[in-house]
């Protein structure tokens, strides 16, 4: 039984999108505290304190309940809301939020309470009493004394105020104008971002950079028009690269951190809405936007009383980040923005359109080369380190990321059914056999035409140049010169594929002419095949709940002994969904094509 809330709503129109944002907190209303100001889901915690995780179930479900009241719906909630401001914000009140001292969780909470007051004054605002206003006001304010994180984290700053200022209460434009001159500064062109000083650039500049940038623009525009022209334009730039991001069923590509928000990573596409910004036709940004709901509405992304977990595909802490409490997956409501506006707007009025991008996208600035075919979008990553985040070899240094199939996390180390090495070259030293290491970071980075380029070290003194090179899906082709100062062992994996329920005795392995491995099951087909020679194939059950769309799958392999010295190792990668032509489409591989692998 799937208990997601959006699981019977059809998603075709504003008004489903209005049922969905009302079906999405519904759950949460047994969980709020007496006063209103704290919401707890489950007892799993974050790296900060309860009151701040309590605080985001409170908040977080503004960003969608505000627009949507901004747009003339109806909810019964805003007393209890509006308790909660007062209540949280009172240092004498027993459910008091607490103040925010320097990088605290607290400053990010304060956006969606500043985005209210900006957006529904009149609902979160003017009804409270005079007492209870000025402690809101105090309580926000802080953001303007203490140091944020430096990052997207800047735009936070910037939300509140432009809040503050609505509401008649004293407000900082020198912070503000310091916070976007501080963002500019993680500019890179072409509408990407950099988040913050680390070469991190993922879903934040979408859900983040972005988003917050298009409130402003929409907001802030007869104060501040020469900034809020700088962040349309920005977007419409961004949203050429980003719609490559999103298979033709509306799944997007997950990739990097915080994939428990889900589909928020959606959210730039009602964003342009709210910006007013046709940055792609209104009808292929509805369709975008209402195609990737609708396949999140498929997904068991809700415990039994429909509450949104931890998790992407399921209910996953293994995913996690350090930052990710119970109550953090919804920033999902980000995506609900557009319900701000009137059912006459030309975003709700477009027929929604499907988005037909070229079938190949070379995207230097997140070193990446996206590719599609009728059913899935495929990223090729490279340049782009994580060795901070939690799981970042996985989330960021894979060699390839799927809408279809995903990537798995590290759960255990040894074996070849234990390390998740999908769309991985691992390595271990041979009188070490149960310590491989993959790629986490990079040396040198490059893309040149068709393939991108990397200089890795899974070792000290092991050497890796790695050659990724797109061709037409359903195939990829990698190409690895290993050079080693002694024996070492090697584990190179295509896409894991779900074999949820009984796929093990429909997967097969076949080993015909050189050493290849393909796995078969409902979901489709994936397989791997050995271009040089002298790897041996095989088929991986990694640990269960590794993967980020479903808890069990297969996975086909090549595993390689090594001697000391130079080693050319050259692989084609199958992946599949067409379950119905997966054997016509594998026997046609490409050719390795000529390139400065061949020297």
């Amino acid at each position: 039984m799937n208990f997601n809330p959006l699981a019977d709503n059809p998603l075709r129109s504003r008004g489903d999108v209005c049922k969905a944002v009302l079906a999405t907190f519904a759950p949460l209303r047994g969980s709020v505290s007496p006063g209103g100001a704290r919401v707890r889901l489950a007892s799993s915690a974050a790296r900060f304190d309860d009151a701040a995780a309590e605080l985001e179930g409170f908040a977080r479900p503004l960003w969608g309940l505000a627009p949507f009241a901004a747009g003339g719906g109806h909810f019964d909630g805003w007393d209890r809301i509006r308790a909660g401001l007062a209540n949280g914000s009172d240092p004498d009140h027993p459910e008091f939020w607490g103040w925010s001292r320097e990088k605290d969780q607290r400053l990010v909470e304060m956006a969606a309470i500043g985005f209210a007051l900006a957006l529904v004054p009149e609902l979160v605002w003017d009804p409270l009493p005079a007492r209870a206003r000025t402690n809101l006001a105090d309580w926000l304010a802080v953001i303007n004394e203490v140091e944020t994180v430096d990052n997207n984290w800047r735009f936070f700053r910037v939300i509140v105020n432009l809040g503050l200022k609505r509401v008649g209460a004293q407000w900082r434009p020198d912070k503000v104008q310091d916070a976007c001159e501080r963002l500019d500064r993680f500019y890179l062109g072409d509408g990407w971002y950099h988040d913050g000083e680390r070469r991190q650039l993922d879903y934040y500049i979408a859900f983040a950079f972005h988003f917050y940038g298009l409130i402003y623009a929409r907001l802030a525009a007869a104060d501040d028009p020469a900034r809020a022209a700088l962040y349309r334009e920005r977007a419409m730039l961004f949203a050429g690269d980003f719609r490559h991001w999103f298979g033709p069923d509306g799944a997007a590509i997950p990739f990097g951190r915080s994939q428990t928000y889900r589909f928020a990573q959606g959210a730039f596409w009602g964003a342009l809405a709210f910006a007013d910004l046709e940055a792609v036709p209104w009808g292929e940004a509805k369709g975008l936007y209402l195609r990737h709901l609708r396949w999140w509405s498929r997904r068991p992304i809700a415990d039994r009383d429909g509450v949104l977990t931890i998790g992407y595909g399921y209910a996953n802490l293994l995913m996690s980040e350090e930052y990710n409490s119970p109550q953090s997956p919804y920033w999902a409501m980000k995506t609900f923005l557009p319900l701000a506006l009137p059912a006459t707007h030309p975003f709700w009025q477009a027929d929604e359109a499907p988005s037909e991008p070229p079938p190949r996208s070379v995207q230097p600035h997140p070193g990446m080369i996206l590719l599609r075919d009728a059913t899935h979008a495929v990223m090729l990553a490279s340049g782009q380190s994580a060795r901070h985040t939690r799981q970042g070899a996985a989330k960021y240094a894979k060699f390839a990321y799927s809408s279809r199939f995903g990537f798995s996390v590290e759960s255990d180390w040894g074996g070849v059914d234990r390390g998740c090495y999908d769309s991985m070259l691992a390595v271990a030293y041979a009188d070490d056999p149960d310590q491989y290491r993959v790629r986490e970071a990079v040396e040198t980075a490059a893309i040149e035409g068709d393939w991108l380029y990397a200089r890795w070290r899974p070792w000290s003194d092991v050497v890796v140049e790695t050659w990724l090179i797109a061709v037409e899906l359903p195939w990829l082709l990698r190409v690895h010169r290993l050079r080693t100062p002694r024996a070492v062992l090697t584990k190179e994996g295509g896409f894991a594929i779900d074999r949820t329920g009984d796929a093990d005795d429909r997967a097969f392995l076949s080993l015909a002419g050189a050493p290849e491995a393909r796995a078969c099951v409902a979901a489709g087909s994936v397989g791997i095949r050995d271009l040089a020679g002298g790897r041996e194939a095989a088929l991986a059950r990694p640990l269960p709940n590794t993967n980020l769309m479903v808890p069990r799958t297969i996975m086909p392999m090549l595993l390689g002994r090594h001697q000391a010295g130079e080693h050319l190792l050259a692989t084609a990668v199958f992946a599949t969904d067409q379950a119905a032509i997966a054997d016509e489409l594998w026997d046609r591989p490409p050719a390795l094509p000529a390139g400065p692998w061949s020297s």
